[in-house]
């Protein structure tokens, strides 16, 4: 599956080890997973990544997979997306990456938006799949958002959450081995049936509807409106993500450059017991240094492509596995 990476534990704090793999040379780009899969999400487009010329670091999040999971506080401090920005950037100087692209899927994303928001001068490019910052989804969430997306706030709000999903995990998450491949499937299996990686996935939830958002809102080391890396970067939405209807409206205001977001959409289910992204062979170029990115999805089922507006960087026909719950 990750037959070229090295596989590794590397400590970023006193209380933190963060679980994962990596691979290539040339320019860096670390891959951040969503809810609730491992870094093995990216088995299929990490390979070809590094085909294509890059430097590729897959980890697992804090509390997700092997990483650490420590105890969560009362605020919500130890898991909210600036303890895990923090984290990826000392994993990556760990690396000897001072700086490099980013690139987030679901929960990840919100990370990778508060890493390049917290360390722009380390974040070169962003890209974000299937998501729009938790603000700008919370400040528009009305009866449909929140009938399709209830699970938001069943895992960040509800104390009967944790004993629900730990009772049985796999009932819960309908993770499927056939679409997502046997070592894949392992991996996500075995973290999601260990109490204390739920209780950090959950916290994680949790964190986002109170500190991330307050952050977002403009609190201490906020103004996530304001201000965006000067990062080149890329927001798509699949298809399931659309309860806000064109997001790319509601990007408009978070950088001097407009986030491009179009109206395309992607086969790809998203919430509780249905399948991830579509997945597929990946067709990679070799990559360019900078430039601007524009996103295309030329079809449905195509996941993410970056390109410079001259001519491709790299193309991900498809992105992550399928068959696994993504929380969103």
């Amino acid at each position: 599956m990750f037959d070229t990476f090295a596989e590794w534990d590397i400590s970023v704090s006193d209380s933190v080890t963060i679980h994962g793999r990596s691979a290539g040379n040339g320019p860096p780009v670390v891959l951040l997973h969503g809810h609730p899969r491992t870094h093995t999400t990216w088995y299929r487009v990490a390979p070809k990544l590094v085909q294509a010329g890059l430097t590729v670091v897959c980890p697992d999040l804090r509390g997700y997979g092997r990483s650490a999971k420590p105890d969560p506080d009362e605020n919500h401090e130890v898991y909210c997306d600036r303890a895990m920005a923090a984290d990826v950037v000392a994993l990556m100087r760990s690396l000897g990456h001072s700086r490099f692209a980013v690139v987030g899927h679901d929960r990840g994303s919100y990370v990778a938006y508060r890493t390049a928001l917290d360390h722009p001068d380390s974040v070169s490019r962003l890209g974000v799949l299937d998501s729009v910052p938790i603000l700008e989804a919370l400040e528009r969430a009305g009866t449909r958002f929140a009938t399709a997306w209830w699970h938001w706030f069943f895992l960040g709000a509800s104390p009967h959450a944790e004993r629900v999903i730990t009772a049985d995990p796999l009932a819960w998450y309908r993770p499927n081995e056939k679409a997502m491949g046997h070592e894949n499937y392992l991996d996500m299996t075995r973290a999601v049936t260990d109490p204390a990686t739920v209780r950090a996935m959950l916290e994680d939830y949790r964190a986002g509807l109170t500190v991330d958002r307050a952050r977002d809102e403009g609190g201490p080391g906020g103004a996530a409106r304001h201000r965006l890396s000067d990062a080149r970067r890329l927001v798509r939405q699949g298809r399931h993500g659309g309860s806000l209807r064109r997001p790319g409206r509601h990007l408009a205001d978070l950088g001097q450059r407009r986030v491009d977001v179009g109206p395309h959409r992607l086969r790809a289910p998203h919430g509780r017991g249905k399948s991830g992204p579509a997945l597929g062979n990946a067709r990679p170029v070799p990559p360019v240094a900078a430039g601007p990115f524009r996103a295309g999805f030329p079809r449905p089922g195509v996941c993410l492509a970056l390109h410079r507006v001259s001519r491709p960087c790299f193309r991900w026909k498809k992105f992550a596995d399928s068959g696994s719950a993504c929380g969103g």
